[in-house]
């Protein structure tokens, strides 16, 4: 699908669900990476995530422009556009658009493994359980001032 083609799928939409029409740009965005799509307040343009497409198919991507075009024409007419607002939610209902994308799978393989990193105080043997790795030159013993090293790294599936 190209740019000209997603414009023309947007404005179809934006005619048979609510009835008005679209009458700015949508187009792909290829740095858009943890969301489906955006509005944009200042320019009224639609940005879609072409992965989305790619990898779920024209049924995920219809989902999300529903969901972009509640946000702009509720914006429009001055209503509220946000996700909090009852507006918002009830045009959703109404349009039968999702309210959150379905995460892509290569997203999901990324986040599935977990890890614990353990350290321990050379001097007071305090031991520290860590998601994020420390500097060992850098930092110290929190008790004792002492130095710490890295005892394993336990790794949960």
């Amino acid at each position: 699908m190209e740019q000209k083609d997603l414009q023309l799928l947007v404005e179809k939409i934006s005619v048979e669900l609510f009835g008005k029409p679209f009458k700015h740009k949508a187009s792909f965005n290829p740095r858009l990476r943890s969301t489906g799509g955006r509005y944009l307040l200042g320019t009224h343009n639609i940005e879609i995530n072409k992965k989305y497409l790619e990898q779920l198919g024209e049924k995920e991507l219809v989902g999300i422009i529903k969901h972009e075009l509640c946000h702009y024409h509720l914006h429009l007419e001055g209503k509220g556009y946000q996700h909090k607002d009852q507006d918002f939610k009830l045009l959703l209902k109404k349009t039968g658009a999702p309210r959150f994308c379905a995460q892509l799978p290569d997203r999901k393989v990324k986040r599935s493994s977990k890890k614990i990193l353990l350290y321990q105080c050379t001097k007071c043997q305090l031991s520290y359980n860590r998601k994020r790795s420390i500097d060992t030159s850098r930092y110290v013993c929190g008790k004792c001032r002492g130095k710490l090293t890295k005892i394993k790294e336990i790794t949960l599936e």
